[in-house]
Protein backbone atom coordinates (compact mmCIF):
# COMPACT_ATOMS: atom_id res chain seq x y z
CA UNK A 1 0.00 0.00 0.00
CA UNK A 2 1.43 3.36 -1.02
CA UNK A 3 1.89 6.09 1.58
CA UNK A 4 -1.16 8.35 1.56
CA UNK A 5 -0.89 11.88 0.08
CA UNK A 6 -0.40 14.70 2.59
CA UNK A 7 -3.65 15.53 4.42
CA UNK A 8 -5.30 12.16 3.80
CA UNK A 9 -6.89 10.56 6.88
CA UNK A 10 -4.57 7.62 7.48
CA UNK A 11 -5.15 6.29 11.02
CA UNK A 12 -7.43 6.49 14.06
CA UNK A 13 -6.95 5.54 17.68
CA UNK A 14 -8.53 6.23 21.05
CA UNK A 15 -7.53 6.09 24.70
CA UNK A 16 -9.80 4.08 26.97
CA UNK A 17 -9.65 3.72 30.74
CA UNK A 18 -11.15 0.27 30.24
CA UNK A 19 -9.36 -1.15 27.21
CA UNK A 20 -10.90 -4.61 27.61
CA UNK A 21 -14.34 -3.02 27.72
CA UNK A 22 -13.58 -1.07 24.53
CA UNK A 23 -12.36 -4.22 22.79
CA UNK A 24 -15.54 -6.06 23.76
CA UNK A 25 -17.78 -3.18 22.62
CA UNK A 26 -16.15 -2.51 19.25
CA UNK A 27 -15.59 -6.19 18.64
CA UNK A 28 -19.33 -6.79 18.91
CA UNK A 29 -20.51 -3.62 17.14
CA UNK A 30 -17.95 -3.49 14.31
CA UNK A 31 -16.69 -7.07 14.18
CA UNK A 32 -13.14 -6.11 15.09
CA UNK A 33 -10.51 -8.50 16.36
CA UNK A 34 -7.46 -7.32 18.28
CA UNK A 35 -3.75 -8.01 18.21
CA UNK A 36 -1.39 -8.37 21.13
CA UNK A 37 -0.84 -5.21 23.17
CA UNK A 38 2.62 -3.71 22.87
CA UNK A 39 3.98 -2.98 26.35
CA UNK A 40 6.93 -1.16 24.77
CA UNK A 41 4.48 1.41 23.37
CA UNK A 42 2.09 1.88 26.29
CA UNK A 43 0.02 -1.27 25.61
CA UNK A 44 -1.03 0.07 22.22
CA UNK A 45 -3.36 -2.54 20.68
CA UNK A 46 -4.31 -2.67 17.02
CA UNK A 47 -7.80 -3.54 15.81
CA UNK A 48 -8.39 -5.58 12.67
CA UNK A 49 -11.25 -6.14 10.23
CA UNK A 50 -10.77 -9.41 8.36
CA UNK A 51 -7.10 -9.37 9.30
CA UNK A 52 -6.43 -5.81 8.12
CA UNK A 53 -5.48 -3.05 10.56
CA UNK A 54 -8.23 -0.45 10.91
CA UNK A 55 -7.61 1.38 14.22
CA UNK A 56 -6.06 1.03 17.67
CA UNK A 57 -7.01 1.31 21.34
CA UNK A 58 -4.67 2.22 24.17
CA UNK A 59 -4.93 2.95 27.91
CA UNK A 60 -4.39 6.59 28.89
CA UNK A 61 -0.93 7.72 29.86
CA UNK A 62 -0.53 9.02 33.43
CA UNK A 63 -2.10 12.46 33.66
CA UNK A 64 -4.19 11.98 30.50
CA UNK A 65 -7.15 10.24 32.11
CA UNK A 66 -10.53 11.62 31.12
CA UNK A 67 -13.31 11.13 28.62
CA UNK A 68 -12.36 8.88 25.75
CA UNK A 69 -12.22 10.36 22.26
CA UNK A 70 -11.28 9.09 18.84
CA UNK A 71 -8.28 10.83 17.27
CA UNK A 72 -7.94 11.01 13.49
CA UNK A 73 -4.43 11.21 12.03
CA UNK A 74 -3.69 13.05 8.79
CA UNK A 75 -0.79 11.92 6.64
CA UNK A 76 2.36 14.03 6.37
CA UNK A 77 5.68 13.44 4.58
CA UNK A 78 7.40 15.51 7.29
CA UNK A 79 5.70 15.78 10.70
CA UNK A 80 8.08 18.50 11.90
CA UNK A 81 7.32 20.67 8.85
CA UNK A 82 3.59 20.12 9.32
CA UNK A 83 3.92 21.10 12.99
CA UNK A 84 5.49 24.35 11.80
CA UNK A 85 2.57 25.00 9.44
CA UNK A 86 0.11 24.28 12.24
CA UNK A 87 1.75 26.96 14.38
CA UNK A 88 2.09 29.40 11.47
CA UNK A 89 -1.65 29.20 10.82
CA UNK A 90 -2.85 29.83 14.36
CA UNK A 91 -3.01 26.25 15.61
CA UNK A 92 -1.35 24.69 18.64
CA UNK A 93 0.95 21.71 19.02
CA UNK A 94 -0.24 19.53 21.89
CA UNK A 95 2.46 16.90 21.40
CA UNK A 96 5.69 17.67 19.58
CA UNK A 97 6.70 15.33 16.75
CA UNK A 98 7.80 12.06 18.33
CA UNK A 99 9.36 9.06 16.64
CA UNK A 100 7.56 5.81 17.47
CA UNK A 101 10.23 3.18 16.86
CA UNK A 102 10.42 2.42 13.16
CA UNK A 103 6.63 2.66 12.83
CA UNK A 104 6.65 6.38 12.05
CA UNK A 105 6.54 9.85 13.60
CA UNK A 106 3.46 11.39 15.21
CA UNK A 107 2.37 14.69 16.63
CA UNK A 108 -0.90 16.08 17.96
CA UNK A 109 -2.32 19.47 17.01
CA UNK A 110 -5.35 21.63 17.66
CA UNK A 111 -6.89 23.99 15.15
CA UNK A 112 -7.90 27.57 16.11
CA UNK A 113 -11.50 26.44 16.74
CA UNK A 114 -10.45 23.73 19.20
CA UNK A 115 -10.46 20.61 16.98
CA UNK A 116 -7.79 18.10 18.08
CA UNK A 117 -6.19 15.90 15.41
CA UNK A 118 -3.08 13.85 14.83
CA UNK A 119 -0.35 13.98 12.20
CA UNK A 120 1.35 10.79 11.05
CA UNK A 121 4.58 10.51 9.08
CA UNK A 122 4.66 6.89 7.99
CA UNK A 123 7.53 4.54 8.63
CA UNK A 124 6.82 0.82 8.44
CA UNK A 125 3.27 1.55 9.65
CA UNK A 126 1.63 3.30 6.71
CA UNK A 127 -1.83 3.53 8.28
CA UNK A 128 -5.16 1.93 7.45
CA UNK A 129 -4.76 -1.44 5.75
CA UNK A 130 -8.46 -1.93 4.95
CA UNK A 131 -10.13 0.04 2.13
CA UNK A 132 -13.10 2.24 3.15
CA UNK A 133 -15.62 -0.07 1.47
CA UNK A 134 -14.63 -3.00 3.73
CA UNK A 135 -16.89 -3.84 6.66
CA UNK A 136 -15.43 -2.54 9.92
CA UNK A 137 -13.07 -0.13 8.18
CA UNK A 138 -12.74 3.60 8.67
CA UNK A 139 -14.56 5.20 5.75
CA UNK A 140 -15.17 8.90 6.49
CA UNK A 141 -14.66 11.71 9.01
CA UNK A 142 -16.11 15.14 9.68
CA UNK A 143 -14.82 18.12 11.61
CA UNK A 144 -17.51 19.41 13.98
CA UNK A 145 -16.88 23.03 15.00
CA UNK A 146 -18.82 26.06 16.23
CA UNK A 147 -16.39 28.36 14.40
CA UNK A 148 -16.27 26.99 10.85
CA UNK A 149 -14.54 30.06 9.44
CA UNK A 150 -11.47 29.22 11.54
CA UNK A 151 -11.33 25.56 10.47
CA UNK A 152 -12.07 26.52 6.86
CA UNK A 153 -9.01 28.76 6.77
CA UNK A 154 -6.74 26.50 8.82
CA UNK A 155 -6.99 23.04 7.26
CA UNK A 156 -6.56 24.09 3.60
CA UNK A 157 -3.59 26.29 4.61
CA UNK A 158 -1.86 23.42 6.45
CA UNK A 159 -2.75 20.49 4.19
CA UNK A 160 -3.44 22.09 0.81
CA UNK A 161 -7.09 21.12 0.58
CA UNK A 162 -9.45 22.44 -2.02
CA UNK A 163 -12.95 23.10 -0.68
CA UNK A 164 -16.56 22.84 -1.80
CA UNK A 165 -19.62 24.04 0.09
CA UNK A 166 -22.80 21.95 0.06
CA UNK A 167 -25.77 23.94 -1.23
CA UNK A 168 -28.19 23.41 1.65
CA UNK A 169 -29.83 26.16 3.68
CA UNK A 170 -30.52 23.70 6.52
CA UNK A 171 -26.86 23.07 7.30
CA UNK A 172 -23.40 24.59 6.94
CA UNK A 173 -21.34 21.73 5.52
CA UNK A 174 -18.10 21.81 3.55
CA UNK A 175 -16.04 19.16 1.76
CA UNK A 176 -12.23 19.21 1.76
CA UNK A 177 -10.57 17.69 -1.30
CA UNK A 178 -7.16 16.52 -2.39
CA UNK A 179 -7.23 16.67 -6.16
CA UNK A 180 -10.34 14.78 -7.25
CA UNK A 181 -10.67 12.92 -3.94
CA UNK A 182 -12.91 14.19 -1.13
CA UNK A 183 -11.11 13.28 2.07
CA UNK A 184 -12.82 15.13 4.93
CA UNK A 185 -16.03 16.96 5.79
CA UNK A 186 -16.67 19.99 8.00
CA UNK A 187 -19.97 20.55 9.80
CA UNK A 188 -20.97 23.65 11.77
CA UNK A 189 -22.18 22.66 15.24
CA UNK A 190 -25.63 24.06 15.93
CA UNK A 191 -27.41 24.90 19.18
CA UNK A 192 -28.52 21.24 19.29
CA UNK A 193 -25.05 20.39 20.58
CA UNK A 194 -24.76 20.92 24.35
CA UNK A 195 -22.28 23.72 25.13
CA UNK A 196 -20.04 21.32 27.06
CA UNK A 197 -19.40 19.25 23.90
CA UNK A 198 -16.10 20.52 22.47
CA UNK A 199 -15.23 20.77 18.79
CA UNK A 200 -14.06 17.36 17.54
CA UNK A 201 -13.55 15.10 14.55
CA UNK A 202 -16.22 12.44 14.15
CA UNK A 203 -15.03 9.17 12.59
CA UNK A 204 -17.29 6.84 10.59
CA UNK A 205 -16.88 3.07 10.39
CA UNK A 206 -18.44 0.94 7.65
CA UNK A 207 -21.03 -1.63 8.75
CA UNK A 208 -23.15 -4.15 6.86
CA UNK A 209 -26.38 -3.06 8.59
CA UNK A 210 -26.67 0.32 10.31
CA UNK A 211 -29.74 -0.59 12.36
CA UNK A 212 -28.17 -3.82 13.59
CA UNK A 213 -24.98 -1.98 14.60
CA UNK A 214 -27.05 0.59 16.52
CA UNK A 215 -28.99 -2.17 18.28
CA UNK A 216 -25.76 -3.89 19.29
CA UNK A 217 -24.19 -0.63 20.48
CA UNK A 218 -27.15 0.48 22.60
CA UNK A 219 -27.56 -3.00 24.11
CA UNK A 220 -23.93 -2.74 25.28
CA UNK A 221 -24.42 0.70 26.86
CA UNK A 222 -23.77 2.98 23.91
CA UNK A 223 -25.96 6.05 23.40
CA UNK A 224 -27.71 6.81 20.11
CA UNK A 225 -27.24 10.51 19.30
CA UNK A 226 -28.71 10.73 15.80
CA UNK A 227 -30.39 8.42 13.32
CA UNK A 228 -30.41 5.91 11.88
CA UNK A 229 -31.23 7.96 8.82
CA UNK A 230 -30.90 7.56 5.07
CA UNK A 231 -28.77 9.84 2.91
CA UNK A 232 -27.24 9.86 -0.58
CA UNK A 233 -24.01 8.68 1.07
CA UNK A 234 -25.52 5.76 3.00
CA UNK A 235 -27.68 4.91 6.00
CA UNK A 236 -25.90 6.18 9.09
CA UNK A 237 -26.20 6.87 12.81
CA UNK A 238 -24.17 8.82 15.36
CA UNK A 239 -23.31 7.09 18.63
CA UNK A 240 -21.39 7.56 21.86
CA UNK A 241 -19.69 4.48 23.25
CA UNK A 242 -19.98 3.51 26.94
CA UNK A 243 -16.75 5.38 27.75
CA UNK A 244 -17.82 8.64 26.09
CA UNK A 245 -16.13 8.42 22.68
CA UNK A 246 -18.25 9.68 19.77
CA UNK A 247 -18.30 7.80 16.46
CA UNK A 248 -20.68 6.98 13.63
CA UNK A 249 -21.60 3.87 11.70
CA UNK A 250 -22.67 3.86 8.06
CA UNK A 251 -23.92 1.29 5.58
CA UNK A 252 -22.62 2.79 2.35
CA UNK A 253 -24.59 0.32 0.21
CA UNK A 254 -27.98 1.65 1.38
CA UNK A 255 -28.33 5.09 -0.20
CA UNK A 256 -31.34 7.31 -0.73
CA UNK A 257 -31.87 10.70 -2.36
CA UNK A 258 -29.84 12.75 -4.79
CA UNK A 259 -26.33 13.98 -4.18
CA UNK A 260 -26.36 17.63 -3.05
CA UNK A 261 -25.10 20.45 -5.20
CA UNK A 262 -21.62 21.79 -4.47
CA UNK A 263 -20.10 25.25 -4.79
CA UNK A 264 -16.33 25.54 -5.25
CA UNK A 265 -14.99 27.83 -2.52
CA UNK A 266 -11.26 27.06 -2.87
Amino acid sequence: MAVAPEGTPCWADAMFGDVEGAKSFYGDVLGWTFGESSSEYGNYTQAYADGRAVAAVVPPMPGQEGQSQWCLYLASPDAAATAGKIRDNGGEILMEPMKVGDFGTMCLGRDPSGVVFGVWQAGVHEGFEAPPEQRGAFCWAEIFTREPEKSDAFFPAVFGYGAQQIQDDAMDFRMFNLGDDTVLGRMKMTAEFPPEVPAYINVYFNVADCDDAVARATKLGGILRFGPTDSPFGRFAALTDPQGANFSVVDVTTTQGEMPGLTDVS
